[in-house]
């Protein structure tokens, strides 16, 4: 039998000693036997680079998930009008009368940006009209109506949004009121993307946001919309979704589902400094999925 040789309290110290040295060595030696992580695949890698003026970027191919390019699109961020594609969600999700008269009321009017309005206070249209109001003309006024005529007003409206929100996996946005006016209602570029994707798959929404402009009757009578994204309609463009939005603290922005080569994707632009910024931006991002799915 071998015998098993005694530990002293000089190994001991020995032993300690060494250990205590080990644990001062900076951690890139103590690590120098760990393989690098290995690089980046080519397949995980965005499909282009693109300079754009939007500080939160995202274009994402639908079909696959995958990344096409993106710019900081995890910062949360206000959304100003964006906002609506949530509002319309709720309220078509809420099974409500569409062709029910809703009235514009002065608790409509905005007090917090004093933004201008083409719907007097007074003025009656159906619930289709004034969804049609937010979501092509970005109509603040007929926005805070639909809240505040959802059943059990607008606590119960935001109590929804925020509940679709969470349906949707959203972790990173969040929702105060209707219109988008507040900068307390936030997302990132990656979020707003699920935000319209899931927004297509309401068929009222992919029309009413895909139209140039429509015929809407307000106290009976008709009033022309034209959609305030110019991008809609446009030649060499095939828009399935749209949504603009502005306020100081947004900047402009834009979300869109297009189709780019027989392929949809989705556009997100957040914060560009003007109209034709954004613009601008959209244009060069077409450019490149066209090179890309030529």
């Amino acid at each position: 039998m071998v015998p098993v040789p005694q530990t002293t309290p000089k190994n001991w110290l020995s032993l300690l000693a060494l250990s205590l040295a080990f644990a001062a060595l900076p951690s890139a030696a103590r690590n120098i036997a760990k393989p690098a992580p290995a690089a980046e695949s080519a397949a995980d890698a965005p499909a282009f680079k693109l300079a754009v003026n939007a500080k939160h970027a995202l274009v994402l191919e639908d079909a696959t998930g995958r990344v096409l390019m993106a710019k900081d699109a995890d910062q949360v961020v206000p959304i100003a009008s964006l906002t609506k594609l949530i509002t319309a969600m709720v309220v078509l999700d809420a099974k409500l009368d569409m062709n029910e008269k809703i009235r514009i009321a002065p608790e409509d009017v905005d007090t917090l940006k004093h933004s201008a309005s083409r719907v007097r206070v007074g003025t009656e249209m159906s619930r289709l009209a004034a969804l049609k109001m937010a979501l092509m003309a970005s109509e603040n006024r007929a926005a805070a109506a639909l809240g505040r005529t959802f059943p059990g007003g607008m606590a119960a409206f935001v109590q929804a949004a925020q509940a679709k929100v969470r349906s949707l996996g959203l972790t990173r946005t969040a929702i105060a009121e209707p219109t988008g006016l507040s900068p307390a209602n936030t997302s990132t570029a990656v979020e707003v993307a699920k935000i319209a994707n899931a927004a297509a798959r309401y068929a009222e929404i992919s029309k009413i946001t895909s139209d140039k402009k429509a015929s809407v009757p307000l106290n009976g009578k008709p009033r022309d919309v034209n959609n305030t994204n110019r991008l809609v309609g446009a030649k060499g463009w095939d828009i399935r979704l749209s949504k603009t939005g502005y306020t100081e603290e947004a900047g402009r922005c834009l979300t869109m589902r297009m189709v780019s080569g027989g392929k949809p994707v989705t556009v997100v632009l957040l914060d560009a400094d003007g109209s034709a910024q954004r613009l601008r931006d959209a244009a060069r991002i077409r450019q490149s999925l066209a090179k890309l799915h030529s």
